[in-house]
């Protein structure tokens, strides 16, 4: 190991992700250089060149950083997996704790993670996701009623719906449908 490899694993520096692996011998765990487990001694450490070299060498995946799954960053990967449980409950009330639990973390690690890595939180993305799924139900359902849409993006009321909706669009969701379909079946007039 040199001294790039090394500090890349102490320093945890996703920079190196899919250049090597290193596994702990103590513990038979492999992981990627990003990881943010405990740094292993020096002389615990081999290196590996792929997933499946140090799967043959006998040691297992990190369940932590799970290199061997597609490269993406660790930090990448939790965004990535947010987004799909955020996504697949859409309808529920989602809180931080119950995204955090789904994925086996902590709140904290899991809001300044996303936060870091995409710019806004989890709660924000829940809250965009929301109103595009409900914009598109609104453009492409003209006959679901607004209540219906509603409880399906995962507000608890039409009004409270209604309210949030003009708030980040700055129209109310009629409004917003009517002009959607309006415009949809005006044809195109010029020549």
């Amino acid at each position: 190991m040199n001294q790039a490899q090394w500090e890349a694993i102490i320093n945890c520096d996703a920079a190196f992700d899919g250049e090597f692996f290193y596994g702990v011998k103590t513990t038979r765990i492999f992981c990627r250089p990003s990881c943010r487990s405990r740094a292993p001694i020096p002389e615990n450490v081999s290196l590996f060149s792929t997933v499946g070299a140090a799967l043959d060498d006998g040691f297992r995946p990190c369940k932590r950083c799970k290199p061997d799954e597609h490269y993406l960053n660790p930090d990448a990967a939790l965004v990535e997996a947010t987004k799909t449980v955020i996504t697949r409950r859409l309808e529920e009330r989602l809180t931080l704790e119950v995204v955090a639990a789904e994925l086996a973390i902590s709140p904290y690690h899991l809001h300044r993670v996303f936060r870091r890595s995409t710019g806004i939180t989890p709660a924000d993305y829940l809250l965009r996701k929301r109103i595009e799924t409900a914009k598109e139900a609104l453009r492409t359902e003209p006959k679901r009623s607004i209540t219906d849409i509603a409880l399906a993006v995962g507000f608890r009321t039409a009004s409270h719906f209604s309210t949030v909706f003009h708030r980040e669009t700055g129209q109310k969701p009629s409004d917003f449908r009517q002009y959607a379909i309006s415009t949809v079946e005006q044809p195109n007039l010029r020549t």
